[in-house]
């Protein structure tokens, strides 16, 4: 019964189709997401999430209303252990640290999926039993957040205590010659163009999808950009940028009656509006085509940021340029510039040779 679940749908409408008795609350609250305007890339994860441990209780036999807080427990561990394609119980990955088991920030993903849904069936039904275990604990700020000097923006909120920790990594832009090498594969002027909004104004992949022809004041060199939560921001344009957006839109845009400003350039789907999937494709095909494996979209979007720390930009204009709810997601690439941090060091070292001397 559980191999027959699958999801389908597309935009921020998706769902689970197929066969289990709890279908109707697990569509019911993807549905509930899509209406509290949560993002469409959230709500397609959600849904692979859900249709993970959907099938995980038609394994066990468990009906999800005879969840309680072991079985989730015992969900948690299975996802910890599960054995993947490639992994060997003997052998660690360099790269990942663990040698079996999902890893640990999509293991949260699909708990805070699960723990959303029984939060969503108990506002629907207040008698009925949340599995998911909260506490105190949970409220507290981590080790990390209690110090520094961004220490005072920390906001810890209520959090299931249903967690994995997760190990803090600094986001991974490209080098000079790694970006050249995947910006020069690029053949078109409409990837070109994605790519140039990526790295110049920091986008991301779904800001960039989600741009309507409107949207880009090319003379004016400025893009009105709608990011998660419909928070909308105006990004300046390079005007190198300016220039393949307006190639594109002039030479290789085919006719086409939708507003959307990238679309599908040839194929059964010509001048339909890039999907998230076709976008994955064109890079993936790049990368092979460069050699360099981590040229992914974020890591343009992360080669922005750093670029801007190392120019010395104000945190708060990082901020506003990248989008960011909190000053905090911005500090991060502070410690990515070596540039930056080693003339601010410099200049402090002097101040104090300066003190010997006097």
């Amino acid at each position: 019964m559980a191999k027959k679940l699958a999801v389908q749908g597309s935009g921020d409408r998706w769902e689970l189709v197929g066969e289990h008795e709890d279908l109707v609350a697990f569509n019911d609250y993807l549905g509930y997401l899509a209406d509290r305007r949560y993002s469409p890339a959230t709500v397609r994860s959600y849904a692979f999430d859900l249709l993970h441990f959907a099938r995980w209780l038609s394994d066990q036999r468990v009906a999800l209303a005879a969840v309680v807080t072991e079985t989730l427990l015992r969900y948690l561990a299975d996802c910890r252990s599960a054995q993947l394609s490639g992994q060997h119980y003997n052998v660690i990955s360099l790269e990942t640290g663990r040698a079996v088991g999902f890893a640990p920030a999509t293991v949260n993903r699909r708990l805070a999926a699960i723990s959303g849904l029984f939060n969503f069936l108990c506002m629907r039904d207040p008698g009925a039993h949340n599995p998911v275990p909260r506490g105190a604990a949970a409220r507290r700020a981590a080790k990390g957040q209690r110090s520094g000097l961004l220490a005072h923006l920390a906001r810890p909120g209520p959090r299931s205590a249903l967690r994995v920790r997760v190990p803090r990594r600094l986001p991974r832009g490209l080098d000079r010659r790694e970006t050249a090498a995947l910006v020069g594969s690029f053949r078109s002027e409409r990837d070109r163009a994605i790519a140039g909004l990526m790295l110049f104004s920091g986008l991301r992949s779904a800001e960039v999808l989600g741009l309507k022809v409107a949207d880009v004041d090319i003379g004016r060199g400025w893009a009105r950009v709608v990011g998660k939560g419909d928070k909308e921001r105006r990004v300046p344009l390079d005007p190198d940028v300016a220039g393949l957006v307006q190639s594109y839109l002039l030479a290789e845009r085919p006719e086409t009656a939708t507003k959307v400003l990238f679309v599908v350039a040839k194929g059964p789907h010509r001048g339909q509006p890039l999907t998230s999937a076709g976008l994955r494709r064109v890079f993936r095909y790049h990368r092979e085509r460069s050699g360099v494996a981590v040229g992914h979209p974020h890591a343009l979007r992360h080669s922005f940021g750093t670029s801007l720390a190392e120019a010395g930009v104000d945190l708060v204009v990082i901020q506003e340029l990248m989008g960011h709810d909190h000053v905090d997601s911005s500090a991060v690439y502070v410690h990515l510039a070596p540039a930056h941090l080693r003339a601010a060091y410099d200049a402090a070292r002097a101040r104090q040779r300066s003190w010997g001397r006097t």
